[in-house]
């Protein structure tokens, strides 16, 4: 008697679900995620790397600013990774048509599509290994990103317009073209798009947390968590990768140039009336944790320089031997705040080597590269 192995029963989709309703229904949301991907980006762009004419006007509050923004961006990119994939799997048939061109202006769409999909891709995968800091690749990813964003932009907005007639004809349940397709397809699509939110919200849920703290528990993916690494703070870069050392440290002075120069040792440093604040670190990765800081208000070692707060910006200049963000440049709303730091303390503990001893900058609306550590000098501008 022959013996029998049953096999487990798996969802089968017996609907195409390579139609245009269910390729516009996950391109709504796909077109949601990249616009907000597309604002918040520019807005953690400007904030790190401000053409001069916006330098001095960039604002320091609210202080949870760029915490907020540059939390919205990576969360909403990584959702974008699960959308597009859907989206390009709902579509796939249609790149392969034969022939592969039949027109002049169907060649023109087909070539919009295909800067649209590679820019699509090219966006969310250096976004995705960026968060991880891998970079595998001979250019810089900051201008790359930003440039190609401005291309995917583009491209959806010139995508949305010629295939705006098909999107409104299947936009809804009720729009006109859906009443065409297999009544089947229906509880497939219900069930593509129920899966496909799922999978949305546990990306999400399982790296939020790394810049919603209350989430922190759950952050079983994220790159960084907010509970781990030294004086309960995690570090990006290290002072080993910084080619910065205690011996390198030993003597140190700080040098605040101006109209009014002058240098203060550590000790001199601290004798001066200080100022103490709560304020986060929010990486362009995308974690952020709060976090008590104490040392010395910016704004008057500049105006004992001999700058005006409010009218004087900063140049920050730090100790470390390489790197992109060696020298700062501070605006004039910044250096006015009576928020940001030259911090000496972090959560009642001297500063670590990792955490920028003897003093770095702590700063409300800024991005974490900007809050330079090993400070050795402060020129007023």
């Amino acid at each position: 008697m022959r013996s029998r192995i049953l096999a487990p029963r798996l969802p089968v989709f017996g609907g195409r679900l390579h139609d245009a309703r269910t390729a516009t229904a996950v391109g709504r949301w796909l077109g949601a995620a990249f616009a907000v991907c597309f604002v918040t980006g520019l807005v953690s762009h400007y904030l790190q790397h401000p053409p001069p004419w916006l330098a001095d006007a960039l604002p320091a509050r609210p202080v949870w600013g760029y915490r907020l923004t540059q939390g919205v961006h990576v969360a909403t990119g990584l959702a974008a990774v699960v959308l597009l994939l859907v989206k390009l799997w709902t579509v796939y048939p249609r790149l392969f048509v034969w022939p592969p061109v039949r027109s002049v202006r169907h060649a023109l769409e087909r070539l919009s599509v295909a800067v649209l999909v590679a820019a699509a891709v090219f966006e969310v995968f250096t976004g995705l290994i960026n968060n991880v800091q891998w970079y595998p690749w001979p250019f810089g990813f900051i201008q790359a990103h930003f440039a190609v964003a401005w291309i995917a932009f583009g491209s959806v907005l010139l995508h949305v317009a010629v295939k705006a007639p098909e999107i409104g004809a299947h936009w809804s349940r009720r729009s006109a073209g859906t009443a065409a397709l297999p009544a089947r397809d229906a509880a497939d699509r219900r069930s593509l798009l129920l899966a496909t939110g799922g999978a949305v919200g546990v990306v999400t849920l399982t790296t939020v947390g790394q810049a919603f703290t209350p989430l922190a528990a759950t952050d079983l993916l994220a790159p960084r968590s907010p509970r781990h690494g030294p004086q309960g703070l995690p570090v990006n870069r290290s002072a080993a990768a910084a080619g910065v050392t205690l011996r390198g440290v030993t003597g140190w002075r700080l040098e605040v140039g101006g109209p009014r120069p002058y240098a203060l040792t550590l000790p001199e440093l601290r004798g001066l009336p200080g100022a103490a604040a709560r304020l986060p670190i929010d990486c362009v990765e995308g974690w952020s944790v709060d976090a008590h800081w104490e040392g010395v208000r910016v704004r008057d070692l500049v105006e004992r320089a001999g700058g005006r707060p409010g009218r004087s910006a900063a140049r920050i200049v730090s100790l470390e031997a390489r790197g992109s963000y060696r020298v700062m440049h501070m605006g004039a709303e910044y250096v006015a705040d009576p928020l940001t730091l030259l911090a000496l303390t972090l959560n009642g503990e001297p500063l670590s080597l990792d955490h920028g001893h003897p003093a770095r900058i702590i700063a409300p609306n800024r991005p974490g590269v900007l809050q330079t550590k090993w400070v050795h000098r402060l020129e007023v501008l």
